[in-house]
């Protein structure tokens, strides 16, 4: 079972966001690779902390993990960091460490050390749209999916203008001294290489644009609005870089007759008076197809018959949400001679005077049900 991001970065749930980053600042450090040469225990903590700290230093991404926790993340695709890599981190999180290591990084194609810094493409976004039906069971997409690659034959070599670094040092004479401050390269954009060789048809950085099929795994109970990450499926990077991600937003399609709400559904069944006084069977449907209920005799209109976990599976693997069927008694506007006939003589009949038992729940206290 995967750790909970809270216990990685050691720190409670209601953490600020100043307690969250210090905390990983102190993980970072102790797991870093150039503390710990060629201990793979140490660089999987660090990849850990790095996972987590994406996560929860994002304020959206936090609300979500901790709505959803890891469930979201199944599949190859989630809200966060699920598959790091030693580029991304460095990429993304380098300034936190200051001056622990120098100011810079060495190793894993990172900032110092004289290596290269890699860039990261830009990513992609994309919307998929879902029907209930796939959102109850889980679902594979295969989408198209237009990106920059890296062009066939392009070829670079080490940027002149910053030596492959990726940044320019310029010192400045102040009346508090000389001040050294680290530009991004203008040459090279902060790859710290250009094009060699540019091929026809590629642009300015070597990239050309292609179509992919790329597959996307989509766990069971996702909800419109959220969005997943399909990590190295976005825009590629010049030189040496590491591609962006495709971030997918999903909608959802609208069902016939099931209402979702969370992860339970709603089903209004529409019965007639006779039907009611004598019972009947009935097919409605459901996300697993459809499923046949019994209504007893004299059933009431308003009431609510609950299936037990026939409703949509919990995105946090807790089990599936219930069908709620809500069934309404429907009047007849128009009647016949015979029939208003018989319901007048009905009007006097004590069977047809309303006697509510104690079992029988008002409105609110069925609504109240609903919710629990």
């Amino acid at each position: 079972m995967k750790e909970d991001f809270y216990e990685i970065l050691g720190v409670s749930k209601g953490a600020s966001a100043a307690e969250i980053k210090k905390a990983y600042r102190k993980k970072a450090i102790e797991f870093h690779p150039d503390k710990n040469p060629g201990d793979t225990k140490a660089e999987e903590m660090f990849k850990k902390a790095a996972e987590a700290y994406e996560v929860l230093s994002d304020p959206d991404k936090r609300a979500k993990y901790d709505q959803f926790g890891h469930a979201a993340f199944e599949g190859g695709a989630g809200f966060g960091g699920g598959g790091m890599n030693m580029d991304d981190i460095f990429s993304q999180f380098g300034d936190i460490f200051g001056s622990a290591f120098g100011g810079g990084f060495s190793g894993f194609g990172g900032f110092g050390g004289g290596g290269q810094r890699r860039v990261k493409g830009s990513n992609l976004r994309i919307r998929v749209k879902l029907t209930l039906e796939e959102i109850a069971n889980g679902v594979e997409k295969k989408v198209k999916v237009r990106r920059k690659v890296q062009a066939d034959g392009v070829t670079y070599k080490t940027c002149p203008t910053c030596n492959g670094s990726g940044q320019v040092t310029k010192i400045t004479n102040t009346i508090l001294g000389r001040m050294q401050t680290a530009t991004t390269c203008n040459s090279c954009g902060g790859a710290g290489q250009t094009i060699d060789n540019r091929p026809s048809g590629a642009d300015a950085q070597g990239l050309k644009v292609e179509e992919e099929t790329v597959s996307i795994k989509i766990p069971p109970g996702v909800e419109e609005g959220m969005q997943l990450k399909v990590t190295g499926k976005g825009n590629g990077a010049p030189g040496n870089g590491i591609p962006g991600d495709l971030l997918v937003a999903i909608e959802t399609v609208e069902h016939d007759t099931l209402k979702r709400e969370g992860d339970n559904l709603h089903y209004d069944l529409y019965i007639s008076f006779s039907e009611a006084v004598l019972g009947s069977s009935k097919e409605i449907d459901a996300v697993g197809g459809k499923v046949r209920i019994k209504l007893e005799p004299g059933i009431q209109s308003g009431k609510i018959l609950r299936l037990r976990g026939k409703g949509i599976s919990s995105i946090n693997g807790y089990g599936s949400g219930d069908l709620l069927v809500h069934v309404n008694v429907w009047t007849p506007k128009e009647l016949s001679r015979e029939q208003k006939e018989f319901f007048e003589r009905m009007q006097n009949d004590e069977n047809f005077v309303p006697k509510p038992e104690k079992s029988d729940k008002s409105f609110f206290e069925k609504v109240k049900d609903m919710f629990s």
